[in-house]
């Protein structure tokens, strides 16, 4: 009886042995989690970047208030640079955070602790990654106040904290896993570091393409299919052209696949196979599995199908003009405000019409005043409508910047799309709209100028505080 109840004691603290261990293993993401967050932010990374990120910002917002150019941009214009420069910075951070997070290791010899700790590999890659997301928050928290002022008021401010909250969480996570994924397969901080960057080069370089080269099925294709064009995109029709996000939800579909990708890369393909050497070993014995993954990831990437910007509609022949009328005939606005109207246009003929394209243009009434430069007050001078049934109708919603102040003509024409290349097509110009510009009280850059200065200093004097901790855990460790 005894024997049994030995044996029984036994195997009772085994099962709790094992369950502790088991326990401990589950919850080790956690501690390297912590401990990745006690490196980049009590070690100085995080703070050092976000001092950077924050002088950067803050030059770039006090440029838009007090130049007397760009101080005329509308505020949804100022919201939409401003976010994109936080953005595209908080890339940059995940980049250099993730590039460093496994090469790093290597490079200082404390990778090797790591592995014989008893977990999984995987668990590894999970805490180091959850730590270096912890600096977008910070970025995001710290573009606010600057979106705040130059909003002025206006309703770009909240759309611009929500869509940039959103569409940042999609980007900044899928670029930190691509820069720890280039550092899994690195063994010196220095080509982690040389491949990232040319890669962050690489996605934003059709960024950066003149508008000509945009046009047209490849070049929209091209922005497209580039998670980074796809979200400059989405916020600028959203934030600049008040366009609704049911019509331009076909944008988000490139970022979030991206994402995707560089997560399932990260920790199904790289994370259980984190070794002291870069990379995994090179095998023609791939598992099943493995092969299906990489097939899904694929077909994540190239297989979306046919991006709704390449579609076009076949031409066909009108028999009559079509009719195109405007909503407004007289507005009174101040310089660097915004005028909203519509126009509908008209199809009369018995016949389907071919594509259509609709234009706006402005003229200054005042023979001696300004060129009106149709670009600057419109963020999408031209629309394009496939084809309307016949007797059918369809609404167009314009916006124009008020750029100088003055008198001017605005009105829309429509053209049918021509059959071919040596067609041509008839014109139809709407009735015009008498627009009054007042003068305009540019932005006061002393409201910009606190936040300006206040970040950065209140980042380097946490920085100084950090650095005092340090040494202070240095000294009492060594002692």
């Amino acid at each position: 009886m005894s024997d049994i109840t030995v044996q029984a004691g036994g195997k009772q603290r085994v099962a709790v042995s094992q369950a502790k261990a088991s326990s401990a293993k589950s919850s080790t993401w956690r501690i390297m989690f912590l401990r990745e967050l006690h490196e980049l932010w009590i070690g100085g990374r995080a703070p050092t970047l976000l001092l950077i990120y924050s002088l950067l910002l803050g030059v770039v917002t006090y440029v838009f208030a007090s130049n007397n150019e760009l101080s005329l941009m509308p505020p949804k214009e100022m919201v939409y640079e401003t976010l994109k420069t936080a953005i595209s910075v908080s890339l940059l951070m995940g980049l250099i955070i993730g590039a460093d997070s496994i090469s790093g290791e290597r490079e200082r010899a404390t990778l090797e602790s790591l592995l014989l700790t008893p977990t999984s590999r995987r668990q590894i890659i999970v805490g180091k990654f959850l730590a270096a997301l912890s600096v977008w928050p910070a970025a995001m928290l710290i573009d606010i106040p600057f979106m705040h002022v130059l909003a002025q008021g206006d309703e770009a401010f909240w759309l611009g904290v929500l869509w940039g909250g959103i569409l940042g969480s999609v980007l900044v996570p899928a670029f930190t896993a691509m820069g720890m994924f280039v550092s899994f397969w690195c063994n010196s901080n220095k080509t982690s570091f040389l491949v990232n960057l040319g890669l962050y080069i690489l996605f934003f370089l059709p960024v950066q393409l003149p508008g000509r080269a945009q046009a047209g099925a490849p070049g929209q294709f091209l922005q497209w299919i580039n998670p980074i064009a796809a979200v400059w995109n989405f916020l600028e029709k959203i934030l600049v052209n008040n366009r609704t996000p049911a019509e331009r939800w076909t944008w988000l579909n490139p970022p979030i696949v991206f994402c995707l990708a560089m997560l399932l890369l990260l920790f199904l393909y790289a994370g259980p196979s984190l070794s002291l050497e870069g990379g995994r070993p090179f095998s023609f014995r791939l598992r099943r599995g493995r092969i299906t993954g990489l097939l899904l990831i694929a077909g994540l990437l190239f297989g979306l199908g046919v991006s709704p910007v390449l579609a076009q509609a076949p031409a066909a022949a009108v028999a009559k003009p079509l009719q195109i009328s405007v909503n407004m005939d007289y507005k009174v606005v101040r310089a660097g405000e915004s005028l909203f109207f519509d126009t509908v246009i008209t199809n009369p003929a018995a016949e389907i019409s071919p594509p259509i394209i609709a234009a706006i243009n402005i003229i200054n009434i005042d023979k001696e005043g300004e060129v009106v430069d149709p670009e600057d007050w419109s963020p999408e001078r031209t629309q394009y409508i496939e084809q309307l049934p016949p007797g059918q109708s369809t609404k167009l919603s314009w916006r124009i910047n008020a750029i100088l102040d003055g008198d001017f003509m605005v009105y829309i024409v429509a053209m049918p799309q021509p059959a071919g290349q040596e067609a041509t097509s008839q014109v139809v110009a709407s009735p015009g709209i008498h627009l009054t510009v007042t003068p305009f009280t540019r932005l006061n850059p002393r409201g910009v100028l606190p936040y300006t200065i206040g970040w950065p200093l209140v980042i380097g004097l946490s920085l100084l505080y950090v650095q005092r901790r340090r040494r202070s855990e240095i000294e009492t460790g060594g002692s």
